[in-house]
Formats: structure tokens, sequence, C-alpha cells
């Protein structure tokens, strides 16, 4: 079966509370940091999105965004705040798929740019944001929409 990317549901709030503690653990995050009023905010898609991977009903990975007025774009860019897959679900393309879905999101709301941040732990992951047309600035990685 193939992996289906759409945008998170009420219903998913366990799941995705469970990929977040995976996110904590790699990057030595000590603090529970799942917050249901953020979720529910997020799924609304005002401020920013929540967007899953599943295949057979099981969600493989999460990956959220906010969406953020500045007058240097004059307009709202968007950032990428978390993207975490299960470590099962690793080789199956989720996490890019997870990517160019927010990409995608992120454009059609009509956001001029699209940025992350690496932290220490996961600055390995620079080539695969790279491979997704980010560019590293300071210590910041962005693309332009």
């Amino acid at each position: 079966m193939s992996v289906n990317i759409r945008l998170a549901k009420s219903e998913d709030q366990l799941r995705c509370s469970e990929l977040l503690d995976v996110l904590a653990k790699a990057t030595s995050d000590p603090n529970e940091i799942f917050d249901s009023d953020t979720f529910i905010n997020l799924i609304s898609n005002e401020r920013g999105s929540l967007v899953v991977a599943e295949e057979d009903g099981k969600i493989l990975g999460m990956a959220s965004i906010s969406f953020n007025l500045a007058l240097r774009y004059n307009g709202e860019y968007c950032q990428l705040e978390e993207l975490v897959v299960d470590q099962d679900a690793r080789g199956k393309n989720v996490g890019g798929l997870l990517i160019e879905e927010t990409l995608s999101l992120a454009k059609n709301r009509g956001c001029k740019e699209f940025g992350l941040y690496l932290l220490e732990s996961t600055k390995h992951n620079q080539p695969f944001y790279e491979k997704y047309g980010f560019v590293k600035i300071g210590e910041e990685m962005r693309q332009s929409l």
C-alpha cells in the first residue's frame, strides 16, 4: 500500500503526541512538550498546519508548520516547526513526502519563504533538506517560494 499525506484530524492527537515524544528524545528535550490546545490550533489551519503521513491506517510521521507575518516579506512566511518519522517507517520517503506537502501548503497560502532551524542534534539532516531546495543561511535554512 502507498503512503497517504493529509492534514491531521482531532482523532490523530494521541499518535501525534507519541511521535512528538520520539522527536523530543532524539533532540534531547527532557520536557513533556505536547499541548492539546496547540494541537487543536494547528489542525484549525489558521496560524499553522499539521500534516501526517499514513499507511494502512497507521500514522508513520508528522510535520508541523507555522505561518508568521513579516514586513520584510510584505506578508506571511512559513516555518517548519517539527518533522518526525517513526523509526519503523524510515526509508519509505515519508519525510520527503511531508516536506513536499508542507511546501505546497505554504505556496498555496501565498507565503514568500519557508524556513527551518537545525539544532545541534539535527545538523546531520542538512543534506536531506538541501535535496528539497533549502539553502543554509547562517544558522538557519531557508527556501524562497
